[in-house]
Order: structure tokens, then C-alpha cells, then sequence
């Protein structure tokens, strides 16, 4: 998704209903010229994961533990974005970024499969401890 299109009401299973978020705008830092001393227009996003109703008890649960360090003490996920001049544009960024986030957090992730060490492996490994190894006999003073 271009984050400088409209954005429009989604219907991803995964996304974030826009009733549920509060978006607030304040000045921002950065460029824009004299138009940051003008226009508030970084977007701050606050949402209130408690009382979401589009996600079960266990979803909320892993959205909390992948951001953790995003929620506040009112179990708030506070996200902002300034990167453009644009109110729109910053509004648009700052859901997608929300969005983003929690389908990482609700994508299972895929255990690996350990697996043993190929032969030519083994044998580079080897072979590189052996030249370290002649390289520091070398070094050294022999009496």
C-alpha cells in the first residue's frame, strides 16, 4: 500500500478498525520551514488494546507481548509519525504502521529445524583452524 493514498476502511481480519483509534495532531519537529510553526501536523495515534473489540483475549495477549515496548501503563499502543509535511499523509503512515505491526504480532512464527553441519563445512572449519593455527607457530621466537 502507497502511505500516501487514502486510506480506506479495510477489510483485513488483522487490521485495526478506525473507530477504535484515537488520532490527535501537534506541532512537529524537522523540516517544513516556517510551516512547523504553523501546522500541527504530526499524527498521534493512541489505541486502547483492553477495550478492542476485533480481537480475542489470546490475540490481544500476543499483540501486548510484541509491543511490549509501545504500551503505556493504560495499556495504550502509542505510536507517532512526523516524516511528512502532510497531516493526511502522516495520518495515513501512522494506521499503516499500526496495521503492520499487528499482523507481525498475530503472524505465527515458524519454529527452525536445526540441522546438522554439511561435510564441506566441517572440513572449511578445519581447515581455517589449521591455517590460524600456523599462522600464530610462526609468530613465534624459537631459542
Amino acid at each position: 500500500m502507497n502511505p500516501f493514498e487514502e486510506v480506506e476502511a479495510n477489510d483485513d481480519p488483522r487490521s485495526v478498525p478506525e473507530s477504535e483509534l484515537q488520532l490527535e495532531f501537534v506541532r512537529s519537529s524537522g523540516k517544513g520551514g516556517q510551516n512547523v510553526n504553523k501546522v500541527s501536523t504530526k499524527a498521534q495515534l493512541h489505541w486502547n488494546l483492553e477495550q478492542s473489540a476485533a480481537f480475542t483475549p489470546e490475540e490481544k495477549d500476543l499483540i501486548r507481548h510484541y509491543l511490549a515496548n509501545r504500551i503505556n501503563d493504560e495499556d495504550e499502543v502509542f505510536l507517532t509519525s512526523q516524516e511528512t509535511r502532510s497531516q493526511d499523509q502522516n495520518r495515513a503512515l501512522v494506521i499503516e504502521m499500526l496495521n503492520r505491526l499487528v499482523t507481525e504480532a498475530l503472524t505465527p512464527r515458524v519454529a527452525r529445524i536445526a540441522t546438522k553441519p554439511t561435510f564441506a563445512s566441517r572440513e572449511r572449519r578445519l581447515e581455517t583452524k589449521k591455517h590460524q593455527a600456523e599462522k600464530k607457530r610462526l609468530r613465534k621466537i624459537e631459542y
